[in-house]
């Protein structure tokens, strides 16, 4: 489920502050040291560092 149209501009990497884009049902830091993946779970952006997947 793609988030709102000006949701995704306004929200940022907790960690690093860089901003995030939407892939499948993820958002994707786009930071260079960072790339953590946070999970959308029901249309929600779960944004905390310890929920994120981290790169491989």
């Amino acid at each position: 489920m793609p988030l709102e149209a000006g949701l995704l501009e306004i929200l940022a990497c907790p960690a690093c502050h860089a901003p995030l884009k939407e892939q499948e049902n993820e958002l994707l830091c786009t930071g260079q040291d960072c790339g953590l993946a946070y999970p959308v779970r029901d249309g929600i952006p779960v944004l905390l560092v310890d929920e994120a997947r981290r790169p491989a």
